[in-house]
């Protein structure tokens, strides 16, 4: 098999190729040990030394520095002010109507703009939780009422305040 250098260089350019399509940094090492295989190729190597060296390279490769690059990818996500809003309570002011692309709420005295998480209709005066935030909005569901809780403020209430 004298043209193992086109198996060498089709792996490491197809490598290369799935790596840069999918962005999970594993195709990258064995780009590499079909890299060295090809120099191992340049130098005459048998072909069996060709293979152990694309196992081994590769292996040790992934080892090294699989581990070092993961750790340097992974994002930590700092948490906003915004962040301590989860799990709050809050009321509609204006209808939240996904569709419509409408609706904000005012809670704990800032107004959002807000959409629905069920996408549920949520009508103004409503006393809604918030679920999460995406992007500018905040993402909110609807809290039923029980009888000790009393009636929703209207909206001009909230926004006296």
């Amino acid at each position: 098999m004298d043209k193992i250098w086109i198996v060498w260089l089709a792996l490491m350019v197809g490598c290369l190729i799935l790596e840069s399509v999918s962005l999970q940094l594993f195709s990258v090492w064995f780009a590499i040990g079909a890299f060295a295989a090809l120099i191992s190729y340049l130098f005459r190597a048998p072909e069996v030394a060709q293979i152990a060296i694309f196992i081994v390279v590769s292996g040790v490769a992934l080892a090294a520095t699989r581990p070092l690059v993961k750790k340097l990818l992974l994002k930590k996500v700092e948490p906003t002010n915004a962040d301590r809003s989860i799990g709050k309570e809050g009321v509609v002011l204006e209808e939240i109507n996904n569709t419509g692309g409408a609706g904000q709420v005012k809670l704990e005295g800032v107004v959002w703009t807000a959409r629905s998480v069920s996408g549920e209709v949520i009508p103004a005066g409503a006393l809604v939780k918030a679920e999460a935030i995406q992007g500018v909005k905040l993402m909110v569901s609807r809290v039923e009422q029980t009888a000790e809780s009393g009636e929703n403020p209207s909206p001009q209430a909230i926004s006296k305040e």
